[in-house]
């Protein structure tokens, strides 16, 4: 029999890219060793401790719970330099709960105080926090083993004990490690006469970062990836060599053949651990109660109140369910919880801050009363089981939207009211996913980019594809792998590493709350922004009963909010009793919103569902136009079935609908429950009443057997399967009618959708849709603000406006304000482009100019610059202002202005110094200050062209915004494209598709290694971007046509780029071939004082006839140029007429008829309301 020993040094996936032991395999391995306990000491972190003890009490395997913390040599707020501040390892490990609890603290310390490049900690936070813990000497990048290495003994000798003074009595151990590093032999030898001096026990280790001898290889991958060096890089760092595995006892032995007694008392070190964690669910925060109640009573008292305000004349139903409700929650213990949630809910009230509840919840008559949510769970026959199950009893989950601008409010009052040491937010794992272990690993390897793609290419995108399935699944992946002899060890290197953790993030919702400090009970990390977050994920979190809320923001809430502000501003004149009487919303906010409008429904059922929430994609926009919705339960079918999977069912649920086909009822007792959807089976609450109805399961009953069905549990299905059938036909279903029910529910069990958040989602679509339809600038406003940071986002709402002919003005300094508003623009309502949207002008500048010009507006570019110089104005705001055309008020030429630019700024500051000179104080007090004189801007330098304005725009803004490139192709690019930028974005498979615009970007580069040339741009069309490549010959064939500007047709292939750290596919075309689309005319030679052109088209035409286009054009005049093409005569050019026209319906119509074949396109210069840098077109504060 082989002696006793335990792994008591080991790093998992946690010490991210540095360790590849799996938990669940480790755990195993100690299993299949006999070892009775095992150890997890990650790099600094405890990310991984909860999964780790959990599994070990799974297997039977006593938990170490331990980390190998980072000292700081001189101390933890010593941030200078980083050589001179290297950090010492230490291996950690609680010997009992306090030592569990300290090393919480510990982690939370280095991490929110100590952190530089690493979490630290030094001595005197060690020492503060020893108690139940166990510590060693640790490895060769431990203290004692630098001073032993360096040949300083007696320092070493000192340091060792320091440390055994600092932990309780025999908790310090001479820890020995033999992997055949010389140096490591050396301290070894130092280790051995400290421990003798100091009567420290020895103890076996060996530093394991991956499982068996065997992984050493993608181990040196994964590491290569982590610094992100090749592997035949020979000043890389790499490991000695492949001994940094879970050896057998045996093997350890042989190791440490003169100190037998270091392998046994590994044992002892294990045994004087014995931690217990059990459940934080105790640690719930207390909610506010009125005095003589306690959770449960004014839990119905608030319940009751609250359905009476809510719902008055509740029926008996109501009440009934109310009770019901009240009952299961006490029963469950969940009282408290309800009463917190409604103090998130009651505060973002008081705040005026917009929000709303995802999910099961909304299926809660109690939280309805309480005023969490806001849908009434009768009225839309939502069922509280799915919420919380009394048969299967799990923490309720109420998830919060709330205004993403304001959603830090949330959390600031949450930290205030509860303690900001008692709330944290969430850490979530990115994992390499299959594509991204295959690139990664080809990167570090040294294949080329279109090698890894190729392969990489050839795994479907979604969840549930892994390698070893695409292996098994995909014949053109097994096809691509088998073609090059190389490929194979790539593939089986990505299978080892692929799904480990690759780095920390913070969940985008996830907010933790405790009653007592978060790191008496779990450790904190640091986010890259410097917040506190738990270092366990969410999983852990809900299972070891810590409260855990969803605070999302949602930027659609901030548009329903921001849209209401704009509709007050825009109807301030209107006298109050009028102004409620005709505008609900405004009376009673977006609850107030009628579902009955047809005037909205008529819109959605017209596609205009440009950004409404939810309805917005391609895909969506036809099936909504085909479904004609007229309530919010179509809304919400439509909702639920718009996912891969019930998708398919769209057609059916449209087709019942309209009465084209007749929906397949099974029995009589299914017809109710599926008529709202037209006898398709849409959400999970029809599922649990299906079962319900036929085999007479309670509903708490019937939502287990869903879950099972959903998470394909066989054992639960088998045992449950029988109880079915046999339920069905007692309620009179036959056998036969039973079984195909029960083969029914299967796969729609799996993709049925939660009722409640459909509701949830379909009301706020239709809020959206509504305020869209009735006031369409206060909303395109509202969402041009939300989304200005997001430059594709803005584009699409551009060019919205523009369709509805909504005017979108340039920025201005005497009329912007931060972000989008309304102004008027002659008779019409027009939205105007905030300063804040400006790149290269900072916040802090866009407050300081309009507190400025609230004293007075700016009349000249040097007297803005003399102004806003004291306030932080420098030559990068001051170019990206001009360009943008924001200071085009002050001068025409933005070119004029750009010129003189430098000089302004010098002006600026010799106008402040003599400010604040003492000759200045000569005037203090009088009225007669000396008025100042501005240079006059020159007058030579030549206006932009449009396409130099545009690119000016481009540039400083992200977007064109007083027109587009693009204006006059509209036609040739509706012909040439197969797909939009919008569409191919949306499209989730590869498919050839042709796309039409001009090119934004375009790099080209050739391959040092193999000579081969490549190009990436981007091309950009009406609807937004999209990215795409050109490989080898091709990039020489089309060279002259890959020129940033050019506008062309691409056709290639969709790809999907799923590198790591990216938080969704991007979608990419591969394209094949590049055809120029000529101009339909030169516009940027026509004449600059133009409103704008029309373009004919003349295909075919008599003299007789061009005399008549002539006639039309002199007995109409206007400010439009006419230029006349003849597309079908090669050699001649466009002609311009001397006489300028009106671009009337009339006119444009008398010009369409008087050519026999000919096409009228009108290119608008100057967009109506929008100004130009032109004199004279708009009047402005310099021209007053």
């Amino acid at each position: 029999m082989s002696r006793p020993f335990v792994h008591l040094h080991n790093h998992t996936e946690y010490s991210l890219l540095d360790g590849a032991n799996r938990i669940p395999d480790m755990v195993a391995r100690a299993k299949e060793l006999d070892m009775p306990a095992v150890a997890i000491t990650d790099h600094g972190v405890m990310f991984g401790c909860m999964e780790f003890y959990f599994e070990c009490k799974k297997k039977g395997v006593k938990p170490l719970i331990g980390m190998e913390a980072y000292v700081a040599p001189n101390g933890l707020h010593n941030k200078q330099g980083r050589e001179e501040n290297q950090t010492y390892h230490l291996l950690l490990l609680a010997k009992n709960n306090e030592g569990y609890k300290n090393l919480c603290k510990l982690h939370s310390i280095a991490a929110l105080q100590g952190f530089y490049y690493k979490p630290r900690i030094d001595h005197e936070v060690l020492a503060a926090h020893a108690k139940g813990i166990i510590s060693s000497t640790t490895c060769l990048g431990s203290e004692v083993n630098r001073y032993l290495a360096a040949g300083d003994y007696d320092k070493a000798l000192r340091t060792a004990a320091m440390y055994k003074e600092i932990f309780d009595e025999g908790s310090y151990f001479v820890e020995l490690q033999n992997h055949g590093i010389p140096e490591q032999l050396l301290c070894n030898e130092g280790l051995v006469k400290i421990a003798k001096e100091l009567h420290l026990p020895l103890v076996a280790t060996n530093d394991a970062h991956y499982l068996c001898k065997g992984d050493a290889e993608p181990h040196d991958v994964l590491l290569c990836i982590g610094t992100g060096d090749l592997k035949d890089d020979p000043k890389r760092l790499r490991f000695s060599g492949p001994d940094f595995y879970m050896k057998t006892v045996d093997e350890m032995a042989a190791l440490f053949p003169d100190h037998p007694e270091a392998i046994e008392n590994s044992l002892m070190f294990a045994d004087m651990c014995d931690v217990e964690l059990g459940s934080a669910r105790a640690l719930m925060p207390t909610p506010v109660l009125e005095e003589g109640h306690d959770p449960s009573s004014y839990l119905t008292k608030l319940a009751e109140k609250g359905l009476i305000e809510r719902c008055p004349g509740a029926t008996d139903e109501s009440w009934q369910r109310l009770n019901y409700e009240l009952e299961v929650i006490g029963k469950t213990g969940y009282e408290s919880y309800f009463l917190l949630v409604r103090e998130f809910a009651q505060f973002t009230r008081d705040q005026g801050i917009m929000f709303g509840v995802r999910g099961s919840a909304a299926g809660s008559l109690v939280s309805y009363a309480l005023g969490i949510t806001d849908v009434n769970p009768v009225e839309y026959d939502l069922t509280f089981e799915r919420f919380l199950n009394p048969e299967r009893v799990s923490m309720p989950d109420i998830d919060m939207d709330f205004e993403d601008a304001r959603r830090d409010e949330v959390i600031r009052w949450v930290s205030d009211r509860y303690g900001q040491d008692r709330v944290a937010q969430i850490v979530t794992f990115g994992t390499l996913g299959a594509k991204a272990s295959l690139r990664d690993a080809a990167r570090v390897m040294g294949f080329l980019p279109a090698e890894a793609d190729k392969i990489a290419k050839t795994i479907p995108t979604g969840p549930g594809w892994s390698i070893a399935r695409a292996e098994k699944e995909i014949p053109e992946f097994r096809g691509v792998v088998e073609s090059d002899s190389r490929y194979q060890p790539l593939v089986d290197t990505a299978k080892r590493i692929e799904g480990l953790a690759r780095h920390a993030g913070v969940h985008a919702a996830g907010v933790v709350i405790s009653q007592e400090p978060l790191d008496n009970y779990i450790p904190l990390y640091r986010s890259n922004e410097g917040q506190a977050v738990t270092a366990y994920d969410m999983g852990i979190l809900e299972k070891i009963g810590l409260l855990k809320m969803d605070f999302l923001g949602l930027s659609n809430l901030t548009v329903l909010a921001r849209t209401i502000e704009n509709i007050r501003a825009t109807h301030a004149d209107v006298p109050d009793d009028k102004l409620l009487a005709e505008h609900p919303v405004l009376r009673g906010g977006h609850q107030a919103i009628p579902f009955d409008d047809q005037a909205t429904y008529d819109m959605l059922g017209r596609g205009d569902t440009v950004g409404v929430f939810q309805l917005e994609s391609g895909g969506m926009r036809r099936n909504i136009i085909e479904l004609k919705p007229q309530n919010v339960r179509e809304l919400a079918a439509m909702v639920a079935l718009y996912r891969p999977g019930p998708m398919e069912m769209i057609p059916s649920f449209i087709n019942n609908k309209f009465g084209r086909t007749k929906p397949q009822i099974l029995d009589e007792k299914m017809r109710p429950i599926l008529d709202e959807t037209f006898g398709i089976i849409v959400y999970q609450d029809q599922v649990l009443k299906l079962v319900q109805a036929l085999a007479g399961f309670s509903l708490g009953k019937a939502d287990i057997l869903r879950r099972a069905m959903g998470k394909k549990d066989l054992a639960i299905m088998e045992s449950m399967q029988g109880e079915f059938v046999d339920g069905c036909l007692q309620n009179g279903v036959t056998e036969e009618v039973a079984g195909k029910v029960w083969e029914l529910l299967l796969p729609f069990a799996g993709y049925a959708f939660n009722k409640a958040h459909a509701v949830c989602y379909a009301i706020l679509a239709y809020q959206t849709a509504y305020l869209k339809a009735k006031y369409p600038v206060e909303y395109m406003a509202a969402l041009l603000a939300a989304y200005r940071t997001k430059e594709e986002r803005i584009t699409t709402f551009i060019e919205e406006c523009r369709r509805q002919g909504i005017p979108v003005l340039p920025p201005d300094v005497n009329l912007s304000h931060k972000d989008f508003v309304i102004e008027k623009a002659g008779k019409k309502q027009a939205v105007r482009f905030g300063l804040g949207a400006i790149k290269g002008v900072g916040d802090g500048l866009v407050e300081m100019i309009i507190a400025e010009r609230t004293e007075a507006p700016f009349t000249h570019l040097y007297e803005f610059c003399e102004r806003l110089r004291p306030h932080g104005l420098n030559k990068v705001a001051l170019d990206a202002l001009i360009r943008s055309g924001a200071l085009s008020g002050l001068h025409k030429n933005r070119m004029s202005m750009m010129h003189v630019m430098e000089g302004a700024l010098v002006f600026a500051d010799e106008a402040v110094k003599r400010k604040n000179s003492p000759t200045a104080s000569l005037f203090a007090g009088s009225d007669e200050v000396p008025e100042a004189s501005y240079p006059n801007l020159p007058t030579e330098v030549p206006n932009p062209t449009r396409s130099e304005l545009l690119k000016m725009e481009k540039e400083t803004m992200g977007i064109y915004v007083s027109d587009h490139p693009l204006r006059g192709y509209e036609r040739t690019l509706a012909s040439e494209a197969t797909h939009t930028a919008a569409q191919l974005q949306e499209t989730e498979e590869s498919l050839q598709a042709t796309i039409a615009g001009v090119l934004a970007s375009c790099a080209k580069t050739t391959s040092q290694r193999t000579g081969a040339r490549m190009c990436r741009m981007t091309i950009e069309d009406f609807t937004g971007q999209m990215p795409c490549f050109l490989y080898g010959e091709a990039v020489t064939k089309y060279d002259a046509l890959l020129v940033k500007d050019q506008v062309v047709a691409l056709r290639g292939r969709l790809k999907f780029d799923e590198r790591p750290g990216m938080t969704e596919k991007r979608a990419e075309l591969q394209v094949f071939e590049v055809k120029e689309i000529a101009a339909p005319v030169d516009i940027d030679s026509l004449d600059e004082s133009v409103a704008g052109s029309i373009l004919l088209k003349v295909f075919r035409a008599t003299k007789t006839q061009l005399g008549a286009l002539r006639e039309v054009v002199e007995a109409n005049p206007g400010e439009y140029e006419v230029v006349v093409q003849f597309p079908e005569a090669r050699k001649a050019q466009p002609i311009v007429l001397i006489h300028r026209v009106a671009a009337t319906d009339n006119v444009l119509r008398q010009l369409r008829l008087s050519v026999e074949r000919c096409e009228v396109d009108v290119v608008h210069r100057r967009p109506s309301g929008l100004e130009s840098d032109q004199e004279g077109k708009q009047e402005t504060p310099a021209s007053r």
